[in-house]
């Protein structure tokens, strides 16, 4: 969840009412497939309240350092609650996803869990994540986009009204083409949910491998 520095007050207060039946059951696997084998410095973008921390918490990896942007005063406040009973190592800032204010290369991986419906210019935050993710390192996605067909075309008259009472989450968005069409990633893995939820909601996830920056590129970088 990625929400503005505006706030959504509500939208922050009923997040985790409204999403514990899911967490429990249908997201569990998504979650873990965003956390396992992570180590090192990684960037949880758009931490909303802190879903991840918990999968976070699980992993043997002593090295392991997250850092959890949230923009949402709101959200960010109940995502420190939570990280703060927990034995990992997590920093909760406040940061704008269309500007991060990190190096190139800074991490080794970034993970995303319904985020890129909400934030405004997600192409400009999609080159942040290419930016400050380092050569070789994985972006790890778990997105809803628009539908195919009757779904899509209701998705698109939809998504005003939805946009206005979710928080600023867009509805329609194609974010899976963003993603695996960009010549700087591979694509390691990619799934689209099965079924007449599917149908209704698409739900995707994926595993993409930043690849070797140009070697004009990363001596620019060695010499700034």
């Amino acid at each position: 969840m990625y929400m503005s520095d505006r706030g959504h007050p509500v939208v922050a207060r009923l997040y985790d009412p409204v999403m514990a039946l899911p967490e429990r059951t249908v997201l569990v696997d998504y979650r873990e497939f965003l956390v396992s084998g992570l180590s090192g410095r990684v960037l949880d973008l758009g931490a909303g309240t802190g879903a991840l921390f918990p999968y976070f918490d699980r992993l043997e990896a002593p090295d392991l350092h997250v850092t959890a942007v949230e923009p949402d005063p709101n959200m960010r406040a109940r995502a420190r609650k939570r990280a703060s009973g927990l034995d990992v190592d997590i920093d909760v800032v406040d940061a704008d996803g269309e500007a991060l204010l990190y190096d190139d290369g800074a991490f080794d991986a970034v993970v995303t869990s319904f985020v890129f419906c909400t934030i405004p210019d997600h192409e400009r935050a999609f080159d942040e994540v290419a930016r400050v993710l380092k050569d070789g390192g994985e972006f790890r996605f778990l997105e809803h986009v628009r539908g195919d067909g009757i779904a899509g075309r209701t998705h698109d008259v939809l998504a005003p009204c939805w946009h206005a009472v979710a928080g600023g989450c867009n509805l329609n968005r194609r974010t899976h083409r963003l993603f695996l069409e960009d010549d700087r990633f591979r694509t390691q893995e990619y799934e689209q949910q099965q079924g007449l939820t599917s149908k209704l909601l698409p739900v995707v996830r994926g595993r993409l491998t930043r690849k070797r920056r140009p070697l004009l590129t990363r001596l620019r970088q060695t010499l700034t």
